[in-house]
């Protein structure tokens, strides 16, 4: 990552390695950052509970989910509003147009892309006001719910009760709507969790055919891109700061980790006010292999001689024709792709700690 003058742009991010921990793949993990770096706040916990289930998440287990988090959240005194999806982006659709009043809770039932869906509807329909949302894990990819030590529907409820909250940094994303060959003008999306481009969203694709798999789908996916290994060019530019070369793939993440509870980003942090971002430079397949072998390892792919790690608040892509983006778990866009960070625009029930 040189510039001509080092003291411009972003700094890059090196790792202080565990040395506690044993070396796999030929160094140790690293020290991971804390998931929030700021105090949480206790407050008054709300009354009205908008709960927006997604039935298909975690192979259709998503409406039993919201059966047990209503008796739950109605047995502690909450008015609950049930809304159920019908089809992918339902629930965007549905949080838009919501009828909401002050200190409202939207509460999701799904995983990190439902959960995308909801803040983008409320986004869309009031990104001026700091909201509070809630996350009920039923999806294949709790990515997020793994980073907020929610891991059963009465962790959730818990945290929702409690009034414990944390503030959520969100990027605004504008891309090409609709995945290379069937790009329909421009779209802005709100991303929680992450961006990715290059190898990771080939991944992804191939993985989308394979739902049948579960989880284990985005192993075999990624082994069938690395073994494709094709050649990807692209301009990056981190806070003003441009870069032109053959990559292999940007990982880019509010979250530390991503789809099949992968430690993506060891230094991130949910409300720190910037994006990290794990950049893959090109890479011979043995190069790709080693450094996900040590990415799956606990992170320890931030130490791999080819991968470099920065934090930014703008970041622009662009590439020679059109190339698929994924936000938040969901291929829905194109380069171009510009992304600007917004600090703590959202809040986020958490586990009150013990």
């Amino acid at each position: 990552m040189a510039t001509d003058d080092a003291s411009i742009g972003p700094e890059p991010l090196t790792f202080e390695a565990d040395l506690e921990s044993k070396q796999k793949k030929g160094a140790h993990k690293p020290v991971f950052a804390e998931v929030f770096s700021q105090k949480s706040k206790k407050m008054r916990a709300t009354k009205r509970v908008h709960l927006l289930v997604n039935p298909y998440a975690g192979n259709r287990s998503g409406r039993s989910v919201g059966e047990q988090a209503k008796a739950l959240l109605e047995k502690e005194g909450k008015v609950v509003e049930v809304h159920h999806s019908a089809y992918e982006g339902h629930l965007m659709k549905i949080a838009e147009e919501l009828d909401t009043k002050a200190n409202d809770l939207f509460a999701v039932v799904g995983g990190d892309g439902s959960l995308s869906e909801v803040i983008n509807g409320r986004m869309r329909a009031n990104s001026e006001k700091k909201e509070l949302f809630a996350l009920i894990p039923a999806g294949t990819g709790n990515s997020l719910a793994n980073d907020l030590g929610i891991s059963s529907v009465e962790g959730a409820i818990h945290s929702i009760i409690s009034g414990v909250r944390q503030n959520l940094d969100i990027a605004r994303v504008e891309m090409g709507n609709g995945l290379p060959g069937s790009e329909d003008g421009t779209t802005v999306r709100y991303s929680h969790n992450l961006v990715t481009w290059g190898l990771g969203v080939d991944s992804t694709l191939k993985a989308e055919k394979m739902r049948w798999m579960g989880p284990i789908r985005y192993d075999v996916g990624i082994l069938m891109a690395i073994m494709a290994n094709n050649r990807r060019h692209a301009t990056l530019t981190l806070d003003g700061v441009k870069m032109e070369d053959d990559y292999t793939l940007f990982l880019i993440q509010n979250s530390q980790t991503g789809g099949s509870m992968l430690p993506l980003a060891p230094g991130a942090s949910l409300d720190d006010g910037l994006m990290d971002i794990g950049i893959l430079k090109k890479m011979t397949r043995r190069d790709v292999l080693k450094a996900f072998g040590m990415l799956k390892k606990e992170g320890r792919h931030v130490f791999h001689p080819r991968v470099d790690y920065h934090r930014f608040k703008k970041l622009s892509i662009e590439t020679p024709v059109p190339a698929a983006i994924n936000v938040d778990g969901e291929n829905i866009g194109s380069t171009p792709i510009t992304m600007e960070v917004l600090p703590s625009a959202v809040e986020i029930c958490i586990p009150p700690s013990e």
